[in-house]
Parts: structure tokens; C-alpha cells; sequence
């Protein structure tokens, strides 16, 4: 894992308090949420139809829901708690003294012989 400086502070990333924000982190486009002063991290899109996260919401529960179908997925594993099957993937996010920072997974190359 790399972890990448994506902010500041958490001010910095929330400047109009939305709950919802879309970044790009690596070459990957990312969705960061707050809820109840957690931040959390996903992919941008949903997994089923492809909707963007960040024009979704957090449920009260602290779910993330997809703005096409509402399916409602876990911000804190990725698990479909609507009972559709899909999953999505998340991303470690941490607020640190020197800023906010997220894990992104190295690639890895293979080699053919």
C-alpha cells in the first residue's frame, strides 16, 4: 500500500460540508465520505450500474447509497446491505497531523518468461 497526501485537513476537502466528494488519488477517481466525523473512502462508482457515488448520499446508518438504484452499501467494508450482491470496494483513509492521506494498492507486474 501507498498512502497519498490528498489534503491539508479535513476542511480543506469538505470546504462547502457536503457529505460526498469525489477526488482522484493515483489515476483513480475516488469517493470520500463523512458521517458522523468519520471520513471514509470508496471507489467512484457503483458496481452495478456504474452510477457516481458522490451524487448519492449517507443514509442515516452511515451507508453509502447509489443515486441510480439506491442500492446501499457499508462505507466501512464494502458490503451490499441492500441485498442485491455487489460489492464495493473501500480504501484506508486517515487524518494524521500533517494531513489526510489515503492507501491506494500498489500494482504489480508480472513478467512473462
Amino acid at each position: 500500500m501507498i498512502w497519498y497526501k490528498i489534503a491539508e485537513s479535513e476542511d480543506e476537502l469538505f470546504i462547502n460540508k457536503e457529505s460526498l466528494i469525489e477526488i482522484e488519488v493515483a489515476g483513480k477517481m475516488i469517493c470520500i465520505g463523512k458521517h458522523q466525523e468519520v471520513l471514509r473512502a470508496c471507489v467512484a462508482k457503483c458496481p452495478h450500474a456504474g452510477g457516481k457515488m458522490a451524487d448519492g448520499y449517507i443514509d442515516a446508518l452511515g451507508n453509502i447509497v447509489c443515486p441510480l438504484h439506491r442500492y446501499r452499501f457499508s462505507l466501512n467494508n464494502g458490503r451490499n446491505i441492500s441485498g442485491e450482491g455487489y460489492f464495493l470496494k473501500t480504501y484506508s483513509i486517515e487524518t494524521r497531523d500533517n494531513g489526510v492521506f489515503v492507501a491506494i494498492e500498489e500494482k504489480k507486474e508480472t513478467f512473462e518468461a
